[in-house]
């Protein structure tokens, strides 16, 4: 059957970050091999400095141009495989970017299902008729506290005529009692002229009232 129809090919297939990451260790074995032609060239330069003109100079140009045109070949592609690799990582940037949009347009999608279950359950009229039942409340308790705070037979408005006249009269009252206390109105037990009372049978000597005294 496999034959026919071939078998089921079940190798998982490479993801973005995989191939990066194969791109980026095959520019690692190129600049080994950088390594090695540049360390080359440089032998065969301290060489040519110290030989002389002739066939055996020559051969050893020859060699280092070789090794020159190696280096140069893998020089271009560790700057295709640079590149590539830049491309794949603009690409992941990319796809994480749509996934980071994607995540948000869910999440606001589902924000917008509970907002509508959650407001579907308000009844604007029903708060409506609660504001005005509060007002209605709040104006009942201002005329309460105006009517328990009203005075009773208060006279409001006095004037400062009415209020010298009554100073006026105030004054010529105190004048008058004032004139009438004299030695005969003042009241009898504080005259000098008056003597002990009279419940007392005899008036106290004057040694027994110091010793009472003290």
């Amino acid at each position: 059957m496999n034959r026919l129809f071939g078998a089921k090919n079940n190798t998982p297939k490479p993801t973005l970050n995989s191939a990066i990451s194969n791109v980026d260790t095959r520019i690692e074995s190129i600049d080994v091999k950088l390594a090695k032609l540049t360390a080359e060239l440089s032998t065969y330069q301290q060489r040519l400095g110290r030989m002389r003109d002739g066939p055996g100079k020559t051969a050893i140009k020859q060699k280092a141009i070789k090794i020159l045109q190696q280096r140069k070949m893998y020089e271009g592609q560790k700057d295709q495989l640079q590149q590539q690799s830049w491309n794949m990582e603009q690409a992941g940037m990319m796809q994480d970017n749509l996934k980071n949009t994607m995540a948000t347009v869910d999440a606001m999608k589902t924000t917008q299902k509970e907002l509508k279950k959650q407001y579907g359950k308000i009844d604007i009229d029903k708060i409506d008729r609660l504001q005005d039942e509060m007002a209605e409340l709040m104006e009942v308790g201002n005329d309460i506290q105006e009517s328990i705070s009203r005075s009773y037979d208060v006279p409001e408005d006095v004037d400062e005529a009415e209020l010298d006249a009554e100073l006026e009269a105030l004054g010529e009252d105190v004048e008058l009692n004032g004139e009438g206390l004299g030695e005969d109105a003042m009241p009898g037990f504080l005259t000098e002229s008056a003597g002990p009372p009279q419940f007392i049978d005899e008036a106290p000597e004057m040694g027994k009232a110091k010793e009472a005294a003290t």
